[in-house]
């Protein structure tokens, strides 16, 4: 298991998601499956009562990091993981043709 921690967020990436956790209670999660070097988002949702804060957007980022350092190519099948990856420059490299 892998934690990354932003000042009140944590994210825990386990074995098909990313859990959120923000000031220690969870928040949200980003499912994802991994196959043949390519990284699926599969669904990203943030509770409501955390929603506003910007936790999909560190979901994002945190697939993001996990597939650079893994070097994976991405699949975003999750509309609003694709959403953020096209409109982030520095991660649309890692979009699998």
């Amino acid at each position: 298991m892998i934690s990354q921690h932003y000042d009140m967020v944590n994210i825990e990436q386990n074995d098909k998601t990313f859990d959120l956790f923000y000031d220690a209670e969870k928040a949200g999660f980003m499912e994802y499956n991994v196959k043949e070097n390519i990284l699926e988002i599969i669904h990203t949702e943030v509770f409501k009562e955390f929603g506003g804060k910007g936790l999909g957007q560190e979901l994002v980022k945190a697939a993001v990091e996990f597939a650079r350092k893994n070097d994976y190519k991405i699949v975003a099948s999750c509309p609003y993981a694709k959403k953020i990856i096209d409109a982030t420059p520095e991660f649309k490299d890692l979009l699998a043709k």
